[in-house]
């Protein structure tokens, strides 16, 4: 069973809410413009004895409320070409009533795209503010990976699919401890802050027992402990109480040629050998973090799986894989990876986002987070690039 494709990252109710609202946004957006086009139909036809000016009046005011100054500059354009048009055609410039709508109408587009282009301003101001906010926020939340962590070199990438935003419901980290390099990948059911605040919750927990607790399996029953917390204490947002819960993906990597994992329905790490990607795929499937109600047994051990000297490990969330192009294809993440040759761990993954970001036209519907452990090679100097088994050097 694949848990976080049966509780995907956004539900369809969230989707369809969002793409509803780019649907009004357009017609909004549309609806001046079309009256523009109906008004020259209008003066160009039988019907030229309805005077359209003073409709026409309106349409800048109608543009700038959901477009910026250079919609509604074009919008006002529109009705002063064919207030023009009317007057040429049908009606005498000397009138009273065309010469007073003409005048009205460029005071109305004066000010309509002055008001346009402050509050465009305005909007960037503020946003500009979240992002250094959001920002700040990203450095204590997920900040980047040490690219030296014991024996292995690892590099770290997040990308927010919510626009402005710099940190959503995706949760990484990979420390050195007495133990070994200890990492989680994490991906929260949710969005916005409530999913922050779950993301924030487990990596506490992670952050703080990674250092003492010498079973990986414990640590992880620390980071459950946390989201339980974490999901009593809203009891203000019953929805976010019974719905949100993180897939979740601890491991360990010591001096030994293995890795530790232990998988709460989290999708498969990726290991790069010798050209070859296989899957980690855990031997039983195991309930994510938060819904420990649905496990039928004990929490399970952690199981090694060979990580040899040279080999690459990729830790992922889901919104890579479930990324699609405009024809519905998944991105391929395992051919990727074995097609990317990049030396340094950090080369590796700006490849592999340069890939994901063609593959889906820079239209990413999920946050994506992505991190790279590089096991050096025997003997290899720390110091230097080296290329993974298998494969070469970047050109």
């Amino acid at each position: 069973m694949r848990w976080h494709k049966r509780w995907p990252f956004r539900t369809s109710a969230e989707s369809g809410a969002g793409a509803h609202d780019r649907v009004r946004l357009r017609l909004g957006q549309c609806l001046p413009f079309a009256v523009l086009l109906i008004g020259l139909g209008i003066e160009l036809s039988p019907m030229h004895i309805m005077y359209t000016g003073p409709l026409l009046t309106a349409m800048p005011a109608v543009a700038a409320l959901t477009m910026g100054p250079v919609g509604t500059l074009s919008a006002a354009v529109g009705a002063l070409t064919v207030n023009v048009i009317s007057a040429t055609l049908h009606h005498s410039w000397a009138e009273e009533q065309v010469t007073g709508n003409l005048l009205g109408l460029i005071v109305v587009s004066v000010a309509c795209v002055t008001i346009s282009d402050l509050m465009r301003r305005r909007r960037q101001h503020e946003l500009d503010q979240i992002r250094r906010v959001a920002e700040a926020a990203q450095d204590v939340l997920l900040r980047p990976v040490s690219p030296r962590l014991g024996p292995l070199r690892a590099a770290s990438i997040y990308l927010a699919a919510e626009s402005g935003a710099q940190i959503g419901g995706d949760l990484y980290e990979a420390l050195q401890t007495r133990y070994g390099v200890r990492m989680i990948v994490g991906d929260v059911r949710g969005k916005g802050l409530p999913a922050v605040r779950a993301a924030a919750a487990v990596l506490g927990a992670f952050r703080e027992t990674v250092h003492y607790e010498r079973d990986l399996a414990e640590v992880v029953e620390h980071c459950a402990a946390a989201m339980r917390r974490e999901r009593a204490a809203a009891d203000h947002d019953e929805e976010y109480r019974m719905e949100c819960f993180v897939s979740a993906l601890v491991g360990q990597v010591t001096d030994d040629s293995v890795v530790e994992l232990v998988n709460r329905g989290h999708p498969a790490p990726l290991v790069l050998h010798e050209g070859r990607v296989r899957a980690l795929r855990p031997g039983a499937a195991m309930p994510p973090l938060g819904l420990e109600d649905l496990m039928t047994g004990p929490p399970p051990a952690a199981e090694s799986y060979a990580f040899a000297p040279g080999d690459r490990l990729l830790l992922y969330t889901d919104g890579v894989v479930e990324a699609r192009n405009g024809c519905g294809d998944f991105f391929p993440l395992p051919e990727a990876m074995a097609a990317v040759h990049a030396a340094t761990p950090q080369q590796f993954l700006e490849e592999l986002h340069r890939r994901l970001i063609h593959h889906t036209a820079d239209s990413l519907m999920d946050d994506v987070a992505m991190v790279l452990i590089d096991r050096l090679p025997e003997g290899a100097d720390e110091r230097s690039p080296v290329a993974p088994r298998g494969g070469q050097r970047s050109r």
